[in-house]
């Protein structure tokens, strides 16, 4: 990973496309509608998000990049709420404000975490001439750029797009397509085109092994004269063809796809920010990947910040990721994992023989968080704590066990009597304690709760015991 390629601190870029609002309202479901079987929402709170070409906007400006947006509103509160989002994180808007068309918005009703519906407002923004308006606000602003990118959704700002296309290229500024539509002439001589796989193979016909997708998108590249063509292959990651340059191809870095809302978005934004600073884009590709496997892992439209990527990109370059670690390198991990907004889970024991009993218990303090510690008394600690006789299995033996359980992510080990130590130096999310605990008396409690986290106490289940296996074999 090369840390300068984040660094995007005097770095320009445009987008231009169709903007929209994404309103959100969240709300509880107890009933069904005496009126008609449908679920009624109490609504208790409303979101708006930016959402298509102000999205990507958006996901720039979180990475630390300058942006600049064009796009087409009315002249309504929605635009007023998506300029509101938009200038809230500094991306400066220059919107042509139509008298006579709405602005796009796309109304989501959740509930529970699940989406319920989607209700849309708009109309077709190519029926009302305003090509010159676009071109010239792109005119006035593109000659400060690095790149441009063309959000394209369909909805119509994009109708003039190739006269804007050869703007850019006049002004030698790369530019970045996500497109749509049956037609991909229209974005002749782009720098890169990328389209998911059902919108390539709409292009260009099914594609029903990788050698004829190979062979089609070459073609395709060739024809509009791209120097790069990125098609999205969901689960089966992302395919790069670029000039005088071997196919190149990713698998999903996704680990969870909870929302796919915005994936796309992110992918352009990340992709046309890491190519400003590396000039390479197998290297723009490999950030834009890592990033999108990062939001679809969140509800709704989502962006990612560059200290988020940053931390995924060290992460996945380095070997030691999960298994066993030392604390110190252990605490290394989970700062990582906590900038990228995972939950961490840290529980302690001997752990002397593992039983079915403490894998249930794994499984239901894994369950509480995204990331699992199960730290473990050294052989010293142990026989301080239960007498010269234990342990029976050494701290390697026990920690080798304890990495081949699914639900545990790291192992680590400790020396003192209580875990009261490694506890304030590792600072987890979530202390878990399995017995007849109250919280006030759980070592490390009190620390964990002034930091914002929290403590759980579990049962263990019942039958099983440590000392009960060794009196039985001793018999």
């Amino acid at each position: 990973m090369n840390s300068s390629y984040l660094n995007f601190k005097e770095k320009h870029i445009l987008v231009v496309g169709d903007v929209m609002l994404d309103r959100y309202w969240h709300g509880g479901t107890s009933r069904i509608s005496p009126e008609a079987p449908v679920q009624v929402v109490k609504v208790s709170d409303v979101e708006d998000r930016a959402g298509g070409a102000a999205n990507v906007a958006l996901g720039l400006a979180k990475l630390g990049v300058k942006v600049t947006l064009i796009g087409i509103v009315g002249k309504d509160e929605n635009a007023s709420a998506l300029q509101t989002c938009l200038q809230n994180e500094n991306v400066q808007c220059r919107f042509f404000h139509s008298d006579s068309l709405p602005t796009i918005t796309k109304l989501r009703v959740i509930s529970r975490h699940q989406q319920l519906i989607r209700v849309d407002f708009e109309e077709d923004l190519s029926s009302f001439d305003h090509r010159s308006e676009i071109e010239s606000l792109v005119q006035e602003t593109i000659a400060d750029c690095d790149a441009v990118i063309f959000s394209d959704y369909a909805k119509g700002t994009l109708s003039g797009i190739q006269s804007l296309i050869q703007l850019a290229n006049r002004h030698s500024v790369p530019s970045f397509v996500d497109p749509k539509g049956k037609d991909f002439s229209i974005y002749q001589g782009a720098t890169l085109v990328k389209p998911n796989l059902s919108e390539f193979e709409l292009i260009v016909g099914h594609c029903s092994n990788t050698d004829e997708l190979v062979e089609q998108g070459e073609s395709l590249r060739k024809e509009f004269g791209w120097q790069a063509l990125l098609v999205t292959r969901g689960e089966d990651g992302l395919m790069l063809f670029e000039e005088n340059k071997p196919p190149f191809s990713l698998a999903t870095a996704a680990r969870e796809v909870f929302d796919v809302t915005g994936a796309g978005d992110t992918v352009i934004a990340v992709l046309a920010s890491i190519f400003v600073t590396s000039k390479r884009l197998t290297d723009a590709v490999e950030y834009a990947n890592q990033a999108a496997g990062y939001v679809i892992g969140k509800l709704g439209t989502a962006t990612i910040s560059s200290e988020q990527l940053e931390a995924i990109m060290f992460a996945r370059s380095r070997t030691t990721n999960f298994g066993v670690l030392s604390p110190e390198e252990l605490l290394e991990q989970i700062q990582l994992a906590q900038l990228n907004d995972e939950k961490v889970v840290f529980t302690n024991g001997c752990f002397d023989i593992l039983h079915p009993g403490h894998v249930t218990y794994m499984k239901q303090a894994k369950a509480l968080g995204d990331r699992l510690i199960v730290a473990v008394n050294t052989d010293a600690s142990v026989k301080r704590l239960k007498g010269d006789k234990r342990p029976i299995n050494n701290l390697e033996h026990r920690m080798a066990v304890l990495e081949g359980v699914g639900a545990i992510d790291w192992v680590t080990w400790f020396d003192e009597d209580t875990p009261k130590e490694i506890i304030e130096a590792l600072s987890p999310d979530v202390l878990v304690k399995g017995g007849d605990y109250s919280i006030e008396t759980i070592v490390g409690a009190d620390h964990v709760l002034s930091c914002g986290g929290e403590v759980k106490v579990l049962t263990f289940v019942d039958g099983y015991s440590t000392t009960k296996i060794i009196e039985k074999a001793n018999l």
